[in-house]
């Protein structure tokens, strides 16, 4: 890890060359010395970062160059604040300029540096003689990382399931015995690691649970129980509110949550998952919000501890988890240790089945860390490198209790996983810990974070975004991520998280090697203060719903803070005390019609990367944030409007602009900017695009733009700015706003050969075209599709149906026609439509049509008479969710009493019917 902090300090001594050459004048020397220097030591720790256990003297000789590492980070970062103030013409900060350029506070500097290097020398002349062992693999370079993460991530939750078949069974008879009593509690008990959230998860997945509950909720509960959170979730997902019941709701304090949460599930039959509940307090507060309900509702507890099993339900014996066999465990072992191997252990050698079923051994039956020891062997090729997993992890284990065992061989295991991974990816996975227990991590967020601390290295082969995702993909590869959701594609990793006993090892590590500490809210109180004391990256876990933060803390880089914006807002009065800040995350909550000028200081942060707003109103940015000229991402969420000065535009190392509106479709005063040409951007969204934009060919700069979201503010615009973008060939994702113009050319959109997910907002006119259907032109690879308001008058499936690769359709508004028919063979690969037509009277299904659907919405529907009589020949279909249908309809298809509504025949055999009427 030692290694990584120091080639952060070379990343920042390298970017200091480059970017601030002109400002060092005779230090330039000493700062080129002192980059060697590290360099020269950043080798030896290549190899040294996996050993540091073995010899105190040796790991107390790293930590001092870490240390050092940071002493120069913190100069080099010094001169470049200072360097920024000299390039400033204006204010008060113009009075640095002839101080600074004195002779003395450059020989200052120089002195700084040298003595720094002075100090590496001394500790490298004084290293005690040790020799690495290992199989060299500690030394590879990052291209060797590269290579390695080409291979494609093949790991599937399920996969890891073993010897789960007659836990299954119990698990769902509990569930499905119709039981007429309150509160009754099915609870799968086991430590961590066992698969308790595996099986949970198989059986809430399960078709026959789906079939039998009218509802269904899951709930992540850890160590830190937040019982409003809980309530709050389940409830959305009961009503499914509109936005601005959502709103209502968001307000309510836990007893009116409790009320009203009682009352929406008293007439289901529902299943609410209570995942890992640690404490027998926590559900003694959540019980009065389940009702009785329908006869056969049941709440699934996972929990560690029986006690809490036993308390919430006396009438039901828990269903314990037992360790896996020694058979069991080695089949697992194989599948994870030899994953292109369908023969497993009948391909192993003599040598390897030895080594490996004595490691096995020593996972003491625990799923968790055979599969990360199956993960870890997986990029050994050699009997030598598993002889060397196989002494690494043997160590300190016969010291541990009895009753230590099982968790001192999984700590033995992550501690041998951790010091294998390859350099780079070491901070990576540190990083993770600053997410809270069981916290969906949005994979575009970990990536662009993970660059703005300077993990991620420029590279000319790769774009530093595509890097970061082949990073996730070997942590996932290597079982210390798991995979939560997929994207609209159904390969790449939408949102990741970490096993809470992987999350409690990282934490651990993470403080031990002063890379980053948490600090926890006070309950019940709104400030938390900084110290200098503390480390370099902090992030704070928030108990209520504002935080205020004060105190200093002069050398802090990184304020994280991981929430949901709904319901915490962070307060900071002076920027001036973090002016080292790195990443930075503020929300802000008004009752009013207030607008946020954020504070001018903001531009004092002249070595922000990351930067991202929240605020349910209008937002307006000072002509300060102009100065940001490191800042790599601005993430802005407003409800209202927002001001933008003409200075961001001039910020060349921007790569990701995203300004996100709430419950808007398009953003006032974002406007094209002439000058705004960089090469690095890669997210914009969404720009109004006038007519300069079409007169020029600046945007051919965007060579690296791969997501673009443009408001058109009249129709002429629109074809020759389209002809444009289509020469970008990056380009993947695209949002075309039209709520001011009429007649549009859409016909360059087929040019767009690279696009997977196209967006078209707004009125398109139809009429009957000589050239065919205004929608002919969309491209054939795409593989999302979202169609809003559009107002079209001719039935556009049978466009779209021919789309052969798209997966996920949305069409909202998008037709005001009355009927609606998908033919024979129509649709090939779609697995989601959601459809939200007023209009829609009538839609036929053809046989063959969809014939790989999965999830059907219907929303809004309230013209339609009856559901289609072709949803009955879609076998693939797993889930039909009916929201704002008709209460005709809804009749018509429900079992009341064992007796079947007359349309009840369509919709059979769809495991997961979800439908409810649209609060008024």
């Amino acid at each position: 890890m030692e290694e990584a902090i120091v080639s952060l300090a070379v990343e920042r001594i390298s970017d200091l060359l480059i970017h601030e050459a002109v400002f060092l004048k005779d230090v330039k020397d000493q700062v080129e010395s002192l980059r060697a220097e590290l360099k020269r030591m950043q080798c030896f720790l290549k190899d040294a970062d996996r050993n540091l256990e073995q010899d105190a003297r040796f790991q107390n000789r790293v930590s001092e160059i870490r240390d050092l590492a940071y002493d120069a980070e913190d100069v080099i970062d010094s001169f470049i604040l200072k360097a920024a103030y000299q390039r400033d013409s204006h204010g008060i900060v113009k009075r640095f300029t002839s101080i600074f350029t004195k002779p003395y506070h450059l020989h200052k500097i120089g002195v700084q540096l040298k003595a720094i290097k002075t100090e590496l020398q001394n500790i490298s002349e004084n290293l005690p003689a040790f020799e690495i062992p290992g199989d060299g693999e500690g030394s590879s370079s990052i291209f060797k990382v590269q290579q390695r993460l080409r291979r494609a991530y093949s790991h599937v939750e399920e996969e890891d399931v073993v010897s789960l078949e007659v836990s299954t069974k119990d698990v769902m008879t509990k569930l499905m015995t119709e039981e007429d009593r309150p509160h009754a509690v099915v609870s799968i008990v086991g430590m961590g690691g066992l698969g308790k959230t595996t099986l949970a998860r198989k059986v809430y997945n399960h078709v026959d649970v789906r079939r039998h509950f009218d509802f269904l909720a899951w709930f992540s509960i850890s160590q830190q129980c937040k019982p409003r959170e809980v309530l709050l979730s389940v409830l959305k997902k009961v009503l499914s509110p509109s936005n601005n019941d959502r709103e209502k709701i968001e307000k309510m304090d836990e007893i009116e949550l409790t009320r009203t949460l009682f009352d929406a599930l008293k007439e289901k039959r529902y299943l609410v998952v209570l995942d890992d509940i640690w404490r027998s307090e926590d559900w003694d507060i959540l019980k009065p919000a389940f009702p009785r309900g329908r006869k056969g509702s049941k709440i699934l507890f996972t929990t560690r501890n029986r006690n809490v099993a036993s308390r919430a339900d006396s009438c039901n014996t828990p269903i314990e988890l037992s360790f896996l066999t020694d058979d069991e465990s080695w089949n697992l072992l194989c599948k994870k240790a030899f994953p292109r191997s369908k023969m497993g252990s009948q391909c192993c050698s003599e040598e390897f089945v030895k080594l490996g079923k004595d490691m096995v051994k020593k996972c003491g039956g625990l799923p968790l860390a055979i599969v990360v020891l199956g993960c870890l062997l997986a990029t050994k090729q050699s009997v030598a490198q598993w002889e060397m997993v196989h002494k690494n992890i043997h160590g300190h284990l016969n010291e541990l209790q009895h009753q230590d065992r099982q968790y001192g061989a999984v700590n033995r295991i992550l501690v041998s996983s951790y010091n294998d991974l390859p350099y780079p990816l070491k901070p990576c996975f540190l990083y993770l810990s600053h997410y809270p227990e069981d916290w969906e991590i949005p994979k575009k967020e970990l990536i662009r974070l993970w660059i703005a601390e300077g993990f991620i290295p420029e590279n000319e082969e790769f774009l530093m975004e595509d890097l970061g995702e082949k990073f996730l993909e070997e942590l996932i590869d290597r079982s210390l991520v798991q995979v939560s959701t997929r994207d609209y594609t159904g390969t790449n990793v939408e949102t990741c998280r970490v096993h809470d006993l992987l999350r409690d090892f990282c934490m651990k590590k993470a403080r031990e090697e002063k890379f980053l500490e948490i600090i926890q809210q006070p309950l019940h109180e709104l400030e938390v203060t900084l110290a200098e004391s503390m480390l370099r990256r902090i992030s704070t876990h928030p108990s209520e719903s504002k935080v205020y933060l004060k105190g200093k803390h002069p050398k802090l880089r990184s304020l994280l803070f991981s929430h949901s914006e709904k319901l915490v807002e962070l307060c900071i009065s002076k920027y001036k005390s973090f002016k080292f800040l790195r990443v930075l995350t503020l929300a802000k909550r008004s009752d009013c019609n207030q607008p946020w000028h954020v504070s001018t200081e903001i531009g004092n942060l002249q070595h922000l990367r990351y930067l991202k707003f929240y605020y349910n109103n209008k937002v307006i940015l000072p002509r300060s944030i102009g100065r940001l000229k490191n800042l790599y991402t601005l993430y802005i969420k407003f409800c209202d409007d927002i001001v933008i000065p003409d200075g961001v535009f001039k910020l060349e190392r921007l790569r990701h602009i995203v300004i996100k509106s709430v419950g808007k479709f398009h953003v006032d005063g974002f406007r094209w900017r002439q000058g705004f040409t960089s090469k690095n951007i890669e997210t914009l969204k969404f720009i109004v695009v006038d007519e300069k934009a079409a007169e020029n060919n600046a945007v051919l700069r965007w060579t690296n733009i791969q997501s673009l979201g443009i408001e058109f503010t009249r129709a002429e615009y629109v074809k020759p700015t389209l002809i444009l973008l289509a020469k970008l060939q990056r380009l993947r994702s695209v949002s075309l706003c039209f709520f001011y113009c009429s007649h549009l050319d859409l016909e360059p959109l087929s040019q767009y050969y690279h696009l997977s997910k196209l967006k078209l907002l707004g009125p398109i006119k139809d009429e009957p075209h000589p050239n065919g259907h205004v929608l002919k032109f969309l491209p054939l690879n795409i593989v999302k599709l979202t169609l809003f308001d559009c107002g079209l008058r001719q039935d556009p499936m049978a466009v779209l149906e021919k789309l052969c690769h798209l997966r996920i359709l949305f069409l909202k508004g998008a037709y005001i026609g009355s009927k609606m028919v998908c033919s024979t063979n129509g649709f090939p690969k779609l697995d989601y439509l959601l459809i939200m037509l007023i209009m829609l009277e009538e839609w036929e299904i053809e046989e063959g049509a969809m014939p790989c659907l999965r999830e059907l919405t219907l929303a809004n529907v309230e013209s339609l008479r009856m559901l289609p009589e072709g949803l009955r020949y879609m076998t693939t279909l797993q889930k039909l969710n009916l929201i704002g249908i008709s209460s005709l309809l809804k009749e018509r298809i429900k079992v009341i009493d064992g007796r079947e509504g007359e349309e009840f025949y369509k919709v059979r055999h769809i495991p997961f019917i979800r439908h409810f009427l649209m609060p008024k």
